[in-house]
């Protein structure tokens, strides 16, 4: 099973509100202030409005993402993980706020909590820090160009990555002086997240997390098999162990 990790650096992706003017421009003495008023706007408690996922195989994956990242992360309570979970951006009083939904997405440095949705401008004004769509034949285009484009300039999350479920393409790019880059495959043809401080890569058809030293993250049922498997080893050589003693009569009870 892969070791937990400490929490590594976060990088937020925006300055808090930097870019939503959601002041009241006065405080409560009639003076002028630059504190948000957030009872203009819709609550932290919105309900997400994503469309049902393109396929099983989309379903499968996400929850492949999220499940071994929260085993992995199971002793942290410093982060966000989500799927196909819509992010509320850019309010503006009385009209529709802006959101996109994200297939698979990670906040670091920010409560481990239940949420109807991911709002920004009740989040301290934090974006994603990871990002990752999978392609399907209706969406591709957009990941590649539109949503590639927002989470760089209006998000700008460090690190974005897409996967395709189907052709098993791969890419992912690092946010460098506000302009991805595209991110270079190590020998294994792994992808490194700087946030996560772990590699993605593709294992038997779908994508997986790798440790920095190039193990793979298990799901629950790999991680229980690999300890089961380990205890039948202890047990058979504790069993052969007091086989051999007994033939120099040696009763291994009374040792």
């Amino acid at each position: 099973m892969g070791q937990i990790f400490t929490a590594p650096e976060v990088i937020n992706p925006v300055d808090p509100l930097s870019e939503i003017n959601i002041s009241n421009g006065k405080n409560n003495t009639g003076e002028n202030n630059n504190e948000p008023n957030l009872g203009l706007f819709p609550p932290a408690d919105i309900e997400s409005d994503e469309p049902e996922l393109e396929s099983s195989l989309h379903l499968h994956q996400i929850f492949l993402l999220i499940s071994c990242l929260e085993l992995l992360w199971q002793e942290r309570n410093d982060y966000f993980v989500a799927g196909n979970l819509s992010i509320y951006f850019k309010p503006e009083p009385n009209r529709p706020t802006e959101f996109r939904g994200p297939d698979f997405f990670v906040v670091l440095g920010t409560q481990k909590k239940e949420r109807k949705s991911w709002v920004v401008y009740h989040e301290g004004g934090i974006y994603p820090h990871v990002i990752v769509e999978i392609l399907s034949d209706s969406t591709a285009q957009v990941d590649r160009t539109t949503k590639k484009l927002l989470y760089q300039n209006v998000f700008r999350t460090p690190n974005y990555f897409w996967f395709d479920p189907e052709t098993l393409e791969f890419q992912g790019f690092h946010l460098v002086e506000a302009e991805y880059v595209v991110l270079q495959p190590n020998a294994r043809g792994h992808l490194w997240s700087s946030q996560l401080h772990m590699f993605l890569g593709v294992h038997e058809g779908k994508l997986r997390y790798f440790t920095a030293a190039g193990d793979l993250v298990p799901t629950a049922a790999e991680a229980w098999k690999h300890e089961q498997s380990r205890a039948d080893r202890e047990s058979q050589r504790s069993e052969k162990l007091a086989a051999k003693l007994r033939e120099l009569n040696i009763d291994p009870e009374q040792i």
